[in-house]
């Protein structure tokens, strides 16, 4: 009979992380399944992997964690979340956030879930949730020098505070239009909470497919969130005689530099992310949640309303992911 595993990721910077990190390793052994863990994060929280039955399983950076795991566990913020994505993209393993952080629109439970958290891992009642990501690729002088994926967004942003960067965007093969800006934010709906939604751009519903491009601080006359087809691909070309260099950010965690001339595209990856989900509740009831949105006065059915008071009562615990 095949082992059962988890990969067991945590922000070891966070003191509670030990703790609920401490309560994952013991509980899911319990059960008899095996814990694997990075081996910097084991050094990082002082555990003894001989003190399990069975012992936790350590690899190294350059491996694939992921592999032949049911799930990955990520004890964090949403920027836990995102790492988590890099380091199981290869194997496609289902992420699980467990969250440490404030708004947390990626975690699907908060530190104190643990229990039912784990009853789900053990009992398999979670359930996969696939979500669009975007494949990210930058040129200088027609060269493709990086390529790399974004689960939240692709953002062109200026180098320099001082300076605006100018940039051309381009929809499918055609020029849009010019701005003198602050950046560019090329969202997915799973990021349409998160840096797009700072920038002015709309709350997409995660079961919309669409890309979202929104100018930041542009200093045009059309310069308007805008809402594009899944398979659309959208170029962001750094105008060659500006003055300003450019940095490309993905998820806000791999930077890029890009110096005028430059041109990223972005397209919808062939690999979406997959998240493991513990809850069904409405996106709407997410977003009330997170967001503690004031919904005092809204007449439903009785059974809607002890929904909706259900939910914002445990809002936390909901299930809320990014749009």
């Amino acid at each position: 009979m095949t082992a059962r595993r988890v990969l067991l990721l945590a922000h070891t910077g966070r003191d509670a992380a030990r703790e609920v990190t401490l309560g994952f390793c013991k509980a899911l052994t319990g059960h008899g399944l095996s814990v694997r863990m990075l081996a910097s994060e084991v050094a990082d929280l002082d555990l003894d992997p001989d003190s399990y039955d069975p012992p936790l399983e350590l690899v190294g950076p350059d491996e694939d964690a992921g592999a032949d795991c049911e799930v990955a566990v990520v004890v964090g913020g949403d920027g836990s979340i995102l790492r988590a994505a890099e380091v199981t993209r290869t194997s496609g393993t289902p992420v699980l956030g467990v969250n440490l952080g404030h708004v947390g629109f990626l975690a699907e439970a908060e530190s104190d879930d643990v229990e039912a958290t784990i009853e789900a891992i053990v009992q398999r009642t979670w359930t996969p949730e696939d979500r669009l990501t975007l494949d990210v690729r930058a040129y200088r002088d027609g060269e493709l020098v990086t390529q790399t994926f974004a689960l939240n967004e692709a953002s062109v942003e200026k180098a320099a505070r001082e300076r605006m960067i100018e940039v051309v965007v381009e929809i499918d093969g055609r020029p849009l239009s010019r701005w003198g800006c602050d950046g560019v934010v090329l969202s997915t709906p799973t990021g349409s909470t998160a840096y797009n939604f700072s920038a002015g751009g709309p709350v997409v519903w995660p079961g919309v497919e669409a890309l979202v491009v929104v100018p930041i601080s542009a200093h045009a006359l059309f310069a308007r969130p805008m809402v594009v087809a899944p398979d659309s691909v959208v170029a962001v070309e750094v105008i060659a005689r500006t003055d300003g260099a450019g940095v490309l950010w993905c998820d806000g965690r791999r930077a890029v530099d890009l110096p005028p001339g430059a041109r990223i595209e972005v397209r919808r990856g062939d690999r979406p992310v997959r998240l493991a989900r513990l809850h069904r509740a409405p996106f709407t009831d997410r977003l009330v949640a997170k967001f503690d949105l004031p919904v005092d006065g809204w007449r439903g059915s009785a059974e809607r309303r002890r929904r909706a008071e259900d939910a914002a009562s445990g809002g936390s615990s909901s299930g809320a992911a990014g749009a």
